[in-house]
């Protein structure tokens, strides 16, 4: 056995076992990599990735190829050096290792150089890939057809400037590693093609809302009341357009009044049973109010939670769509009609529009070339003149129809209309009448409230001028 004294001992071997086929490759994979990294570099010092292919490429693909090749030089080292311990082929001794040995000093000048140079690129693609992996980018686009509805919600939402990272994940490094594991089996369904269409919702891991909407939109502040409009157009020729008008009682702060008083205000806690995972059901509900008392409202012909799954509220119960809203046909033709995208004085623009969107489309662009189409054609059946002397505007309108359904309907994802359901409100899906529906009673005989005035004021119901728009000087609302 060979004893060799100081670091040179350990060289003359180090040298020796490295010239090997795996480790070499390791070498020229590193050098590529690199070469790609500097090439690229250009790319990442302009600010943020938007295109997310180049960022695969310089975050994901080439740092897994750095450090792939990095891991190939030692593990050839130790591949060689045990096969030639067992073949008895290993040397007895080596050149010797002092400074006067020119291969070693430029030996240890390449290894001081490029693990320099590996540092330096080690630590920012480390850097970026992080940051990188944080976007909306990444996040929306990377798995482009997996996440298309939720980020095409996303960019035509409120919260289109924040970050999905702020509510999915939040500050602090625990929900982040948390959220990087779960995100490796969804990369492995995404690879192997098994995740479900459409994404089930609600999100069951999701980090609780207190911890991250609360950081922007703190519930203990007092709301003052808000005027809500909701402009309709009818099914017939004049698209005849009424308004509702409400007055929403917010509340919240330390009266404990209104819609957020009563339901997240101080002192306030409510928990409750679901039997679907939509969490559209609940059979039972327990509010513990701010003065002390704790009281449980059942649904007619219910025995209790049983096994169910029970779930302490918070925003998102109500406010389940903040950001990735989809809209009914309905809804989404009355609002681009109050825009004026679609315009009203088009005879029985409303009707046809709502009965063209919910064609049955076996893909996007099918639904891009034939939703024109059969919006021209039906003008130039029933109103020819009008087709010749009002072209543009039929385009235009059918433009805005493409829009809205390429904003809701993904057939790759098998996302249409009424996928997803909204809880706010109670006109479209049960939203408030899960619980409000006077069907949840207490032991005693009370039952949770569906008295419209407890979160809303009516004081226009789908009028064609609403009084009240111009006794608040809203004139141009009432037209």
């Amino acid at each position: 056995m060979i004893r060799f004294w100081g670091w040179r001992g350990p060289i003359s071997p180090l040298i020796y076992l490295s010239s090997n086929l795996l480790s070499l490759a390791g070498v020229a994979i590193v050098t590529t990599a690199a070469v790609f990294w500097m090439f690229l570099l250009p790319t990442t010092l302009s600010g943020e990735i938007t295109h997310p292919y180049i960022g695969i490429l310089v975050f994901l693909a080439v740092p897994a190829a750095f450090f792939f090749g990095l891991a190939l030089i030692p593990l050839g080292i130790w591949l060689r050096q045990r096969r030639e311990h067992r073949k008895g082929l290993y040397p007895t001794s080596f050149p010797p290792s002092n400074w006067q040995n020119r291969e070693l000093r430029r030996l240890v000048y390449f290894v001081g150089a490029t693990t320099f140079a590996n540092l330096v690129i080690a630590s920012q693609v480390t850097y970026g890939a992080v940051n990188y992996m944080d976007s909306v980018t990444f996040c929306g686009q990377t798995c482009h057809t997996v996440m298309q509805p939720e980020f095409t919600a996303h960019q035509n939402s409120p919260h289109a400037r924040v970050a999905c990272v702020a509510c999915h994940i939040g500050p602090g490094a625990s929900w982040f590693v948390r959220s990087k594991i779960s995100g490796t089996g969804q990369v492995f369904a995404v690879l192997l093609n098994n995740y479900p269409r459409p994404i089930p919702t609600p999100v069951s891991n999701l980090r609780p809302a207190r911890e991250t909407c609360e950081v922007c939109h703190w519930p203990a502040k007092f709301g003052s009341d808000r005027l809500e409009v909701i402009p309709s157009f009818a099914d017939d020729e004049a698209n005849t357009l009424t308004k509702t008008v409400l007055l929403m009682k917010i509340g919240g702060g330390a009266s404990g009044t209104g819609i957020h008083g009563v339901h997240v205000g101080a002192g306030v806690r409510i928990r409750y049973a679901y039997s679907d995972q939509a969490r559209q059901t609940i059979p039972w509900v327990e509010y513990s109010g701010r003065d002390g008392r704790t009281t449980v409202y059942q649904a007619a012909g219910t025995k209790g939670p049983g096994a169910l799954p029970i779930r302490e509220m918070d925003c998102i119960d109500c406010h389940n769509r903040p950001t990735h809203i989809f809209q009914l046909p309905e809804r989404a033709v009355d609002s681009a009609m109050a825009a004026g995208d679609i315009s009203p004085s088009l005879p029985f623009v409303k009707k046809e529009s709502v009965e063209i969107l919910r064609g049955n489309y076996a893909s996007r662009e099918e639904a891009a070339a034939r939703i024109p189409a059969a919006l021209a054609g039906y003008y130039r059946q029933h109103y020819p003149a009008l087709e010749q002397q009002r072209g543009p505007e039929i385009a235009r309108a059918s433009r805005a129809l493409v829009g809205i359904y390429d904003r809701n309907v993904f057939p790759a994802m098998r996302v249409s209309w009424g996928t997803y359901p909204n809880n706010i409100g109670h006109n479209d899906f049960p939203g408030c009448f899960r619980c409000h529906d006077d069907a949840h009673a207490s032991a005693d005989g009370r039952k949770i409230t569906q008295d419209c005035g407890a979160c809303h004021n009516l004081l226009a119901m789908s009028e064609p001028s609403p009084k009240i728009l111009s006794d608040l000087g809203l004139a141009d609302a009432a037209k």
